[in-house]
């Protein structure tokens, strides 16, 4: 049962009309730095946080796959990879639930309706318990069918159902902590969302060495460090309801209701729909390189750990990339509320230089040294080595757009514009990507698996630029015109 305490308010917003919407006033400018701080200043205090809890989610799974490798083997690697649609699942929840009610929580607070902004957050919170026990309960009860279903060789499948039948334990603290970090996020704590994800995954990296190799507990132990950093993540979370600055709470908040619930899912759905294609295209990805990989030379396996690996190091890359648009997301939010509009339009193009520039470093990386980064994983046969080599510099060739697509889509969900943000955020892996991942092996075997990943990032970047001038015009359009009518 969610706990709940009584806040003092500490700041105040007063609610005006200014031509038939409401927007903040003079004093909640001055109050709430999201209304007047240097859009650089602020980028750099929220993205940094975001950042490294991304980094520390995939860092659960990196960590696991290092250790596996190491202790294990290419089986171990293999049995990761099956699971990962799982973990992606558990992810599409947290961030349809969090960043959905953290978006409304902001739009409301740069409106000046606080407590409408603490309904939001009791309901999304509501909503996280729920999720996370149905997820956990599905799991158990369908984890042979399910594990099947993603891929899971006869080799393999002993390994990945020792790993997922604990880790679905840790479902529910996993949906949570993610959750609440936004709602921590845009309560203008980023520092605090970091910390409680850091000390789950520096757990879970001391417990890793100790299970499995200290206690010889294989894949088990692993899973077990897995779910103990989870569950520590999320009691410091929780604590976190004790300090909320913007708003009040009371009991009334903590309830379910059709209408909130309705705009949460609007509002979070591009992030949600974005790991859920993410999951449906790994369980394609993983069932194709096992069949045409059977008719290679590689055979199942080494596409399976391959692929699966390459899968975690551009997580890694993606981390800061989706930890920059979820940062930008309550300095957007608040000011599109407040209709600053400038503000919301130079926060975004800054938002996206930023990643940029690390999409470009991420390529220079996985085309200079994917043997390096590989080997990191464990050892593997020279054979294991050349695909390996040949699948990163090919299906990441475009890694150095990526960036746009992720902020595109959350700039537009930050704004209130769920369709476009949802849409956004299926260009790249359902729109292209999944396709040309069955089209693609038919003419070109295993390599085709390789080329559909660049022919889908650049796609979807052009789709992404288009809808993008056209709504920066726009907003040059409105700050013009509430410039005009002041």
């Amino acid at each position: 049962m969610l706990l709940l305490l009584y806040f003092r308010l500490l700041t105040g917003l007063k609610e005006i009309k200014l031509h038939g919407r409401k927007t903040v006033s003079s004093q909640a400018d001055a109050v709430n730095p999201l209304g007047y701080e240097k859009e650089g200043k602020l980028l750099v205090g929220f993205a940094i946080p975001c950042i490294i809890s991304m980094l520390v989610t995939s860092l659960y799974n990196i960590v696991d796959q290092i250790f596996i490798g190491q202790g294990v083997g290419l089986l171990g690697n293999a049995a990761t990879n099956i699971a990962f649609p799982l973990s992606i699942a558990c992810t599409a929840i947290a961030l349809l639930l969090g960043i959905g009610s953290a978006t409304n929580f902001s739009l409301q607070l740069g409106a000046g309706n606080e407590k409408r902004s603490a309904e939001y957050a009791g309901n999304g919170l509501c909503l996280m318990a729920l999720f996370g026990t149905v997820l956990m309960a599905v799991t158990l009860l369908f984890l042979t069918p399910m594990l099947k279903f993603f891929g899971a060789t006869p080799d393999v499948f002993p390994y990945a159902e020792a790993y997922t039948r604990i880790t679905a334990l840790g479902f529910p603290f996993l949906i949570m902590n993610t959750g609440m970090s936004k709602l921590i996020l845009a309560d203008g704590s980023p520092r605090y969302s970091m910390m409680s994800m850091l000390i789950g995954a520096l757990i879970n990296t001391a417990l890793d060495p100790l299970f499995i190799f200290g206690l010889d507990m294989g894949m088990t132990g692993a899973a077990l460090a897995t779910i103990l950093g989870q569950i520590a993540s999320f009691c410091i979370s929780m604590r976190y309801l004790f300090h909320f600055k913007s708003v009040p709470f009371s009991w009334g908040c903590f309830t379910i209701d059709g209408d909130r619930t309705r705009k949460i899912f609007s509002y979070g759905a591009s992030a949600c729909f974005n790991q859920i294609a993410m999951a449906v295209v790994q369980i394609v990805l993983n069932n194709t390189l096992a069949h045409y990989g059977a008719l290679s030379i590689y055979g199942s396996d080494i596409p399976l750990a391959c692929a699966g690996i390459i899968s975690k190091v551009n997580m890694i890359f993606m981390s800061f990339v989706i930890g920059i648009s979820q940062g930008v997301q309550p300095i957007i939010g608040f000011n599109y509320g407040a209709a600053l509009y400038r503000r919301v339009k130079k926060s975004y193009l800054l938002a996206l230089a930023v990643a940029t520039g690390l999409s470009l470093a991420a390529f220079a990386c996985f085309q200079l040294f994917p043997r390096q980064i590989i080997s990191i994983f464990g050892t593997g046969s020279e054979m294991y080595y050349q695909f390996s080599e040949r699948y990163f510099r090919i299906y990441m060739f475009l890694t150095l757009i990526n960036g746009i697509q992720p902020v595109t889509s959350n700039f537009f969900n930050s704004i209130g514009k769920a369709r476009l943000g949802v849409f956004m955020s299926l260009t790249r892996q359902i729109l292209f990507l999944l396709p040309l991942i069955v089209i693609f092996p038919l003419f070109m075997g295993i390599d085709g698996v390789m080329y559909a990943g660049p022919i889908a990032d650049g796609a979807a970047a052009i789709v992404c630029g288009l809808f993008t001038v056209r709504e920066l015009r726009e907003l040059t359009r409105l700050q013009q015109k509430t410039e005009k009518t002041n």
